[in-house]
């Protein structure tokens, strides 16, 4: 049988694969990606430049202003997506390949698809050395490109036209697999791009994929229901997987079902409304004191789709030594963390299976009224926290304004710095899957790219509804251009830039571990001898946005409402004090390097006592 084939070049055939990949979402069926991110050089722009041209229309590509915004756009839309749908990123050969090595990493931290499809070196080596290649005298195959390969899921670079039959498949499956999930690179070397290959036609008709739903093993159901049965005081700790499962409804219910308070991770944060009589708050080393403190007494964890990092586990000091972890996750890997009993599979499946299996067995009530009185407490805690003209101006009073005046549906973004941990412990969740904050890699510079990826995502969904974005100053001057971006591409983002002279959360770190002020604010960098303070309105305003600075929260409530009603990007500009507008409450410990000897008194002082807390600390069991 003679097989029908089409001749196209390497990149033709990456770009017609994709056009016809599509899934099924709330009943209706769309392209999984949604197109592309490309900064162009002579190592993409003749050939995949060339195919992307013919694609436009099924596959938009938005111009980026730096690869590693470019990334950080990707990881925000696949999040907003719930991992369902990606965005590709094309780079040129070199460096702008290498600038998406720390987006790519946070895409594998955060486990979320985004395609890599980079330039590199001619493979027949004629013309070498070229532009922007690193040579090694050793290994002449060992390039840039190959630095990816601690950062992916899946890696490949493309030698011949027909690798892509079974490259593209590949690296599909994996960024759409729920235990895999996570970045995929594809090299493509300059001459290989254009290089002919007649492909079978089948190759580029149209699939329709589906998202695996794997189911628990019975065995692990009944030995984690009798844990699940014997305990006094059981904890659900609720992850971003949470939201990834589409399981909300059966965590809910599952609570609900059985009476025991939930608490959530960072990731997890928008998994129960703020006002659910179950949801006990945040946990961990930016949470609250009313989760902290349920936590630390539980006997009994069930961890839902989470990777249980370290600002979720107070390095491992938030739960009791002999408290009985139960991990329920699509990776094993996460499931079986610190010796947990595990229950591998979909989230959605294994709670249905679970709250089957417990056969409307509830926990105790005198534990749940406990949680909710712990509760209590910190809801008002809260209210006081982010009071206007309670100290200085602060950080969580910005929080409260926004929250107080937002829409339900409204997209919340953070990132890097104070403001993750002030978002996570005051932001009152109005709707499921309204909280985005970056803490799975704690990147400086997702806050404005993120959200514009994030905002791309949003209009094919809810265009009605606004992305914000809380940003410090120290991530507004590491990345900014994509603000930029959402300008010309009608992108509306609304971002409040909170100035507090420099890096003022490290700055607090440093100085409670006895350190002085040293190279993190502006007023504290010795060889910042000419310090200028930035215009960020004037600077956001050179970029097309539309921007105010405000003194004080009551003219940033005027001035929010403002953003609200503008058609354009809006940048709010508001100074907030570096020491006094911290969250005082809510920390657990986090465990960090601190020198075993120092010259300094406070040093040692501040090392005796970090070091008299690790007594709390699990060790692996």
């Amino acid at each position: 049988m003679t097989q029908d084939t089409v001749t196209l070049t390497t990149a033709q055939a990456i770009v017609k694969y994709l056009q016809n990949q599509f899934i099924e979402i709330d009943g209706t069926e769309t392209r999984i990606c949604g197109g592309g991110f490309g900064i162009f050089g002579h190592g993409n722009v003749t050939c995949l430049g060339e195919a992307l041209y013919d694609a436009q229309d099924d596959l938009p590509l938005y111009r980026g202003q730096n690869e590693q915004g470019m990334g950080f756009a990707a990881a925000g839309y696949a999040k907003y997506h719930l991992r369902r749908r990606f965005m590709f990123c094309t780079a040129s050969a070199g460096p702008g390949t290498a600038n998406l090595l720390t987006a790519s990493a946070l895409a594998h931290a955060n486990r979320l698809p985004m395609l890599m499809l980079c330039g590199d070196t001619f493979l027949t080596r004629l013309p070498d050395p070229v532009l922007q290649q690193i040579e090694h005298f050793g290994n002449p195959a060992f390039g840039l490109n190959d630095g990816f390969k601690s950062v992916t899921r899946y890696w490949d670079r493309i030698t011949h036209p027909a690798q892509v039959i079974q490259s593209l498949p590949a690296a599909l499956a994996t960024m759409l697999d729920p235990a895999d999930c996570g970045p995929a690179f594809i090299g493509l070397p300059q001459d290989v791009q254009g290089w002919t290959y007649d492909f079978p036609t089948a190759f580029f008709e149209k699939r329709t994929h589906i998202i695996r739903r794997q189911a628990p093993d019975q065995r692990e159901v009944d030995d984690v229901v009798s844990t699940l049965k014997s305990a006094a005081r059981p904890v659900i700790i609720a992850g971003g997987g949470v939201q990834y499962s589409g399981a909300v409804a059966e965590l809910t219910q599952f609570a609900t079902d059985h009476n025991i308070p939930v608490i959530e991770t960072i990731a997890g944060r928008a998994n129960m409304l703020a006002d659910h009589p179950l949801n006990i708050g945040p946990v961990g080393v930016t949470g609250s004191n009313s989760a902290n403190t349920i936590a630390a007494e539980a006997d009994v964890i069930l961890a839902v789709g989470t990777r249980l990092q370290d600002f979720t586990t107070g390095s491992w000091t938030a739960f009791s030594k002999s408290a009985q972890l139960i991990g329920v996750n699509a990776a094993r890997h996460d499931a079986a963390k610190h010796l947990s009993k595990t229950v591998v599979g979909d989230a959605k499946l294994c709670l249905t299976a679970l709250s089957r299996a417990l056969n409307g067995h509830k926990s105790p009530q005198d534990w749940v009224s406990k949680a909710q009185s712990e509760r209590g407490k910190w809801d008002e805690y809260v209210a006081e926290n982010v009071r206007p003209g309670n100290r200085p101006n602060s950080y969580a009073q910005a929080i409260g304004v926004v929250n107080a005046l937002c829409d339900t549906r409204d997209r919340v973004v953070a990132a890097a710095g104070g403001l993750p941990a002030e978002v996570t412990a005051n932001w009152r969740t109005l709707d499921i899957g309204t909280v985005d904050v970056e803490f799975g890699f704690s990147c400086m510079g997702y806050e404005i790219s993120g959200a514009w990826g994030a905002r791309i995502a949003q209009t094919e969904v809810e265009p009605t509804q606004d992305t914000i974005v809380f940003c410090g100053d120290g991530s507004y001057l590491l990345m900014n251009s994509d603000l930029y971006s959402s300008v010309i591409t009608d992108k509306k983002l609304i971002v409040l830039v909170l100035d507090n002279g420099g890096f003022a959360v490290i700055n607090k770190l440093q100085n409670n571990t006895g350190n002085e002020s040293f190279n993190n604010l502006f007023a504290d960098t010795p060889t910042a001898t000419n310090p200028v303070d930035v215009d960020f309105a004037a600077h956001a305003a050179a970029m097309g946005a539309r921007s105010e600075k405000v003194d004080n929260p009551a003219e940033l409530a005027q001035a929010f409402q403002r953003a609200k009603n503008s058609p354009t990007s809006s940048v709010i500009v508001m100074n907030v004090d570096a020491y006094e507008g911290w969250t005082a409450e809510g920390h657990t410990w986090w465990e960090v390097g601190t020198p075993h000897t120092s010259s300094h008194q406070k040093v040692r002082d501040a090392h005796a006592e970090i070091e008299s807390q690790r007594a709390n600390q699990r060790k692996g069991v």
